[in-house]
């Protein structure tokens, strides 16, 4: 059974388009919708959204930071050598400059969140399969 469908047409801002500019860096399908659009500001806000089980590669922001604020559905974060956080709307994540990290919705559920990002990132391997079935919501 999939949770919290209707996250796939938008909690607050517009879905957007198929993020086929990093769907590399991406395990299923996540869409993209730019939020702030001018070249003057020196930091990128976009509403992204997760199908059921998708999630981004491990990654790090060099000389900037990440904020997720979270809209909708149920998702993962986790940083490097630390436990998966489970994420529902109205949580905030904060990631500092060099932190290994990565997010994405859990596997029966859309996830959707503001992410406000500065800096330049490095994308890493995948989150494997093996690494993420196990992830477990606590009850």
């Amino acid at each position: 059974m999939t949770k919290n469908e209707a996250v796939k047409n938008g909690v607050i801002f517009p879905v957007g388009a198929k993020n086929e500019a990093f769907q590399k860096y991406f395990i299923g399908q996540s869409y993209l919708q730019g939020l702030v659009n001018d070249p003057a500001v020196n930091v990128n806000v976009g509403n992204v959204t997760f199908e059921p089980g998708c999630r981004n590669n491990w990654h790090i922001h060099h000389d900037g930071f990440q904020l997720l604020l979270v809209t909708g559905g149920e998702g993962w974060y986790q940083e490097a050598g630390k436990r998966a956080r489970h994420l529902v709307p109205g949580d905030v994540v904060v990631t500092h400059d060099g932190v290994e990290h990565w997010h994405g919705a859990t596997k029966d559920s859309w996830f959707e969140h503001i992410a406000i990002t500065a800096g330049t990132p490095e994308w890493l391997e995948p989150v494997s399969d093996a690494e993420y079935n196990q992830l477990e919501v606590e009850k």
